[in-house]
């Protein structure tokens, strides 16, 4: 399953909680700029999928 973040969906206004739930830290973040996936770590668990309450991340 491949990964993307919809910046549009994500407000951009905090630090992503899902940078912690990620576990093998495929997911990160500039400021609080939308954050991006490590394509070469992500195992496409879903986890990010499914914690997002904004749903800016979806495969």
């Amino acid at each position: 399953m491949t990964v993307k973040v919809t910046a549009s969906r994500c407000p951009q206004n905090h630090r992503c909680p899902i940078i912690n739930i990620c576990p093998v830290g495929a997911i990160k973040q500039e400021g609080f700029a939308a954050p991006e996936i490590d394509y070469d770590k992500c195992t496409g668990c879903g986890k990010c999928i499914k914690y997002c309450a904004f749903r800016a991340f979806s495969n």
